[in-house]
């Protein structure tokens, strides 16, 4: 009869054991979920078009809203003809349609490594066997100039029209598109 009772409290200790680290297992798993509830930026910047709300559970992946970023660029589509001069490090000028045309100044970056059509949904299919050329466009990355009047006022989507002055005297200008 001792016996029994004490296999029956070592069968017991060994279930609330396993009740114990069960418990634990999920303070655990309850502290990952409290860090989750705290959503961060991956850089600084400001919200926009903001669709979540607070208490809204959210899976991962799930947009929420839109970061702008604080370090803004211009990103000007010039013709391919245009690109023929073009280096990264020239100066650029480029006029901002929605603040009254005023002109800004900055850096070309970068060359964007294809086309705009070759990232658009909907490729274009030439196999009618009718060909027409057409120039493409190269989005070109510009840094703009800091300390500049106004320059708070860009957003993105703005309508710009960039100029660069190219060492042998000619401008190339993109026309807003």
């Amino acid at each position: 009869m001792a016996e029994q009772d004490l296999n029956t409290i070592v069968v017991n200790r060994r279930s609330l054991e396993a009740t114990v680290e069960s418990a634990k297992a999920s303070v655990a798993l309850a502290e990952i979920d409290l860090q989750n509830t705290r959503v961060t930026a991956p850089q600084d910047g400001t919200l926009g078009e903001v669709t979540g709300r607070i208490g809204q559970y959210v899976s991962i992946g799930t947009q929420i809203g839109s970061l702008v970023p604080n370090d803004v660029w211009v990103v000007a589509n010039f013709k391919e003809g245009q690109l023929d001069g073009m280096e990264a490090g020239q100066k650029v000028a480029f006029t901002v349609d929605a603040l009254g045309h005023r002109r800004f100044t900055g850096t070309i970056e970068r060359f964007a490594p294809a086309t705009g059509s070759e990232f658009s949904v909907i490729k274009s299919d030439n196999a009618t066997g009718n060909f027409t050329k057409v120039a493409q466009r190269i989005p070109v990355r510009i840094a703009i100039d800091p300390n500049q009047p106004q320059i708070d006022k860009l957003v993105p989507g703005m309508s710009v029209v960039a100029s660069v002055d190219l060492a042998q005297g000619r401008a190339a200008s993109s026309d807003g598109k």
